[in-house]
């Protein structure tokens, strides 16, 4: 059985890492608020942006653009990859490696050679450690401040890569942010550019369906909308990631803040149990001593 001092040397000590716990969800919960205002005030532009991409889209040919044009035979592909820069945030990083390493696999047994592009040192780290191609790395961007120029920058990267022949495809991991409880992984394709669907309209006679007039042509203005198309969906991973992994630390950190206080109370219990054993063990010590006397 544990001696008093050091069961209540381990009380001091997990107090303290539940003091860091809930200093660390603080910090959480306030980056959190200024990530999901950001994120969430880019989602209707991204949508009315892929929605009236994909009405231009119709009234253009088949041959618009290059990034339109899927390979006869895809031979490589490329994942962007966006994780974490540091841990401490449960099972975040787990699940998004898990969804591209689901991917390389299933591409990988196609045989297609798959490389990577990183946000993230987790996704970065997990790359170097089983020996995968890493194209370019992007450190210190998710969960922190980030303008568009990353996405841009990133993203212009990918087209050049695809349209000289680097890579066949294109794809992206990112955690979709749901709520406090759910960030799954999402793989989506960036390269060529699928087919982009237009809300499709009500039943409802009253209804009004957009069209939009077009200078100059349709072909045209396409070539010049498509690449931006790529920058806003990164950008809009990059959010989405950022806001999850603040989400994800938040719950991880209350998570850990309620371990301790359950460990706080067990120790407390045990030590409760070692005082009052000690104190027994004085009692018997002094009556055996008082009858050793009267004896």
């Amino acid at each position: 059985m544990a001696t008093l001092k050091e069961v209540q040397t381990k009380i001091v000590s997990v107090k303290k890492t539940k003091q860091i716990t809930k200093a660390m969800n603080m910090v959480a919960t306030s980056r959190l608020r200024g990530a999901q205002t950001t994120m969430e005030a880019f989602r209707p532009y991204a949508e009315k942006f892929s929605e009236v991409l994909g009405n231009i889209a119709d009234k253009a040919g088949d041959d618009a653009s290059p990034l339109l044009t899927p390979r006869e035979e895809v031979n490589k592909i490329n994942i962007v990859l966006m994780t974490s820069d540091r841990g401490l945030c449960g099972g975040f990083n787990f699940n998004l490696i898990e969804a591209a390493e689901k991917l390389m696999n299933e591409k990988v047994s196609q045989g297609i050679d798959v490389s990577f592009t990183n946000f993230g040192k987790k996704g970065r780290d997990w790359c170097r450690n089983n020996k995968q191609q890493i194209n370019k790395e992007y450190l210190n961007v998710v969960g922190g401040k980030f303008g568009f120029n990353v996405a841009s920058t990133s993203g212009q990267e990918l087209i050049d890569g695809f349209l000289d022949g680097t890579y066949d495809e294109v794809y992206v991991v990112f955690a979709n942010f749901q709520g406090m409880a759910a960030q799954p992984p999402v793989v989506k394709q960036l390269l060529p550019i699928p087919v982009i669907e237009t809300a499709e309209a009500d039943t409802d006679d009253t209804s009004y369906i957009a069209e939009h007039i077009i200078e100059p042509s349709p072909d045209e203005l396409l070539n010049e909308m498509l690449p931006k198309n790529i920058f806003i969906q990164i950008y809009n991973g990059l959010l989405e990631t950022s806001t999850s992994e603040h989400a994800a630390r938040m719950k991880a950190m209350d998570n850990a803040t309620k371990a301790c206080n359950d460990m706080i109370d067990n120790l407390t219990l045990a030590y409760n149990k070692a005082r009052q054993a000690a104190i027994t063990m004085e009692l018997m010590d002094i009556v055996g001593g008082a009858e050793a006397l009267k004896g």
